[in-house]
């Protein structure tokens, strides 16, 4: 809705005063708890065998994102590394979406406690900085209760020092057949993923 020019985004019971922007985020309603669906997560073929939770707590298979070059993303909001990934992750976005980019963004507290909001804040967050890639909600990464999703990426793709996440911002690029083909670390700036990202669209 707008009020005197403009726009507020209403997210369960908070209402974000944001100016000029889309309305990709506009949801009525939050879910507590969730998480990527496929427990056997080492017999799946791909990310299309999986099925995560949205922001508001709406289940989302992941097979909708077929024929599309996906980057998936463990979000922080009061990171250091915050504020140059989400501005360089809008810019991927509205360079690419057009050619297929997807940018899959999961929430994360387990690195400091630096993502202690609801969903509602996150979602309020992400508008503030003009973001309008595809949210999720709040996951682990690491651990026994790690997203399956997450636990298939990390097998994919390992790490340097092992195969757990180290820090937010983590950063997975997905081909259109749905295989994890690279993954980057926190500190490499969404920016320098141009040339990767583009030999797969």
């Amino acid at each position: 809705m707008r009020v005197h020019g403009w726009n507020l985004l209403k997210v369960g019971t908070t209402v974000c005063s944001l100016q000029f922007f889309g309305t990709r985020f506009v949801t009525t309603s939050i879910a507590d708890k969730g998480s990527a669906k496929m427990a056997d997560w080492k017999s799946a073929s791909s990310v299309y065998d999986f099925s995560v939770k949205d922001i508001t707590g709406a289940d989302v298979s992941l097979d909708k994102y077929k024929g599309h070059v996906l980057l998936i993303v463990n979000i922080a909001s009061l990171c250091g590394l915050t504020a140059t990934n989400y501005k360089e992750l809008v810019e991927l976005d509205e360079k690419y979406r057009e050619r297929g980019l997807r940018i899959l963004a999961f929430p994360c507290n387990q690195f400091n406690g630096q993502e202690p909001g609801t969903a509602d804040d996150i979602v309020c967050f992400a508008k503030k900085q003009n973001a309008n890639f595809d949210l999720f909600e709040k996951v682990n990464v690491n651990g026994d209760d790690a997203s399956p999703l997450w636990k298939y990426l990390k097998n994919k793709q390992g790490g340097t020092f092992g195969d757990f996440i180290k820090w937010n911002f983590t950063k997975f690029i997905v081909d259109k057949e749905g295989q994890p083909v690279e993954r980057h670390s926190p500190t490499t700036e969404p920016h320098k993923l141009i040339s990767h990202i583009e030999k797969y669209l």
